[in-house]
């Protein structure tokens, strides 16, 4: 299903599928998959305004950068949309370095609130802005891959490509 999207977004093609960009007030808001279940919902949330196209370019550039294995951090200003307890999550999941993996149960720790485990999945499956904020890196306590909205074989190929360029 290919997304509506309104005049200012750019679309970014990668090697595991389509990521439609939206900023708004300087700072990235939009960073999700085309055919995500969330991304009506996401659009709908980032607030994204027409004045933001070098920001927008220079996302879409990075964005290129990391899937050529040329970058393992931006430098881009995010202000995804979300409650202040996603928004605690999401700033942990950006404190998970390139190539590393964690679990839904060590981030909850890491917020103080073990019991948490079912809210923290709930808030990372609601990340919209996808690869910055890097939702691809958490996995089962197993070890098994979970969830993720480009799909289980993006986000393999995501942790597959940061383990090649540490």
């Amino acid at each position: 299903m290919r997304a509506s999207t309104p005049d200012p977004v750019i679309r970014c093609t990668t090697p595991v599928g389509t990521l439609i960009l939206g900023a708004a007030a300087g700072a990235l808001t939009l960073c999700d998959w085309e055919d995500s279940r969330h991304i009506e919902k996401h659009i709908a949330a980032a607030q994204i305004s027409d004045n933001c196209a070098g920001l927008l370019e220079q996302a879409k550039i990075q964005v290129e950068e990391y899937f050529a294995g040329e970058r393992n951090a931006f430098t881009l200003p995010l202000t995804p949309a979300g409650t202040p307890f996603q928004k605690q999550i999401w700033t942990a999941l950006s404190q998970t370095g390139y190539g590393e993996t964690l679990s839904y149960a060590q981030i909850a720790s890491r917020i103080g609130r073990p019991e948490a485990v079912r809210a923290v999945a709930n808030a990372i499956g609601a990340n919209p802005i996808s690869i910055l904020i890097p939702c691809h890196r958490v996995i089962g306590s197993d070890g098994s891959l979970t969830g993720y909205a480009g799909g289980i074989a993006a986000k393999q190929f995501l942790l597959d490509l940061e383990s090649s360029c540490k």
